[in-house]
């Protein structure tokens, strides 16, 4: 399985072939790049489709440093120089969008284009980083996570009642604790990079679940209103990782998008 060697880090990576037009898929805090697999069948015919594992997460072998989104968007960068990808589509979902965004203003010209699925330029809300704690101190316990605490997590991520909750939550409670605690100090630690969005000149897909329990909808429109060229797509009934719960109007808004550039 192919591993790329970025900033110190082995960044697992999926890639589905060759050719110009390039879309590189991030995933969300506690996921993976198979999230995108709905996303990755749909698009392969057309475009090259690259999903890889973030710091912390699935295969990546991540070192023990703290580590910013900063740092993961410069991971997305050198993972398109790995690839021959002068530039490319960055799509990214919740914390994949964190990092796109961050690419984006950091190397403006290797973003073609920007779809930022269930997210925000903004911070953590301090709001809900009380309750956020003690579900990580549960998680971290000797005999942690405990199902509440994931069913939890399932809600917030996935939603109610979907299918593939299950194997979701045997991923998550097989996570190494030490990492789960880094990735989490990254997710509430992110600075917010609103005051900077109207330097991305790319132009930007929006999409949000009209029923995201972790990220508002509201969220979804300041940042579209805030994109020089941004446009809002909401997805009725879907929760947070709508491309996963529900592909096809997902699907259907990032193909309508993708045509467009």
């Amino acid at each position: 399985m192919p591993h790329a060697n970025i900033n110190g880090q082995r960044i697992f990576y999926e890639d589905s072939g060759e050719g110009e037009d390039v879309i590189v898929f991030s995933h969300g805090f506690l996921m993976d790049h198979s999230m995108f697999d709905p996303q990755v069948d749909a698009l392969a015919d057309e475009w090259r489709c690259v999903a890889w594992d973030e710091r912390g997460h699935g295969q990546t072998e991540t070192t023990e440093d703290p580590f910013t989104y900063w740092d993961s968007a410069g991971d997305l960068i050198g993972l398109l120089d790995h690839i021959g990808a002068e530039r490319a589509v960055l799509a990214g979902m919740s914390q994949g969008g964190f990092l796109s965004l961050r690419a984006a203003l950091s190397a403006p010209g290797r973003v073609r284009g920007l779809v930022l699925m269930d997210t925000t330029s903004g911070p953590e809300p301090a709001e809900h980083i009380p309750a956020y704690d003690q579900m990580i101190e549960a998680w971290l316990a000797p005999d942690g996570p405990p199902q509440p605490v994931l069913d939890v997590v399932a809600g917030l991520i996935l939603g109610a009642d979907w299918d593939g909750t299950p194997q979701w939550q045997e991923r998550w409670r097989a996570h190494p604790k030490a990492q789960v605690r880094q990735i989490y100090a990254t997710l509430v630690g992110r600075d917010d990079v609103t005051p900077r969005i109207g330097e991305i000149a790319a132009p930007a897909l929006v999409v949000h679940g009209e029923e995201d329990a972790s990220i508002a909808p509201e969220r979804g429109e300041e940042l579209a209103d805030g994109l020089p060229d941004g446009e809002l797509v909401t997805i009725p009934h879907a929760g947070h990782a709508a491309n996963l719960t529900h592909p096809e109007p997902v699907n259907a808004a990032i193909e309508a998008f993708l045509a467009r550039l």
